[in-house]
């Protein structure tokens, strides 16, 4: 079954866009997590233009649901996923000038190193996924 995991991102965009501390991504979680939803996520992006590293940690740390925690696979997000140990890593891409994802992964293209940062991530039971754009070339 599919179960529900509510997504943050949104929230730190407006708190972002406004440069101050509210909305809470953290307050968010916590709504949506008595509403309900089995899990939060959050993309913690390289350029850190919504989501930041001390929302990760506190959502790692205050919320009751699974973390699923989206990622680019580079070394300083594989180090984060590996030091917050989130329930499941998705690692998706990141493309500088997008507003948000608006695509998946060429895995042809990464292959190798996609499943190096699988194996890095299951050794420390983190669950692994990633978005790819439904192409039997990606999926095969």
């Amino acid at each position: 079954m599919i179960k529900l995991f509510v997504n943050v991102d949104h929230v730190a965009t407006v708190r972002e866009a406004r440069k101050t501390y509210e909305p809470d991504p953290l307050e968010a979680a916590i709504i949506a997590e008595k509403a309900g939803a089995y899990g939060i996520t959050a993309h913690l992006r390289e350029d850190r233009r919504h989501v930041q590293d001390d929302d990760i940690r506190r959502l790692k740390d205050q919320i009751t649901t699974p973390l699923n925690l989206e990622m680019a696979a580079v070394d300083e997000m594989i180090t984060i996923a590996i030091a917050t140990k989130p329930f499941q890593v998705s690692v998706v891409p990141e493309n500088r000038q997008e507003i948000t994802t608006e695509g998946g992964l060429n895995i042809l293209e990464q292959e190798d190193h996609l499943i190096e940062v699988g194996h890095k991530l299951k050794e420390r039971d983190i669950l692994f996924s990633l978005f790819i754009d439904p192409d039997a070339h990606q999926v095969k």
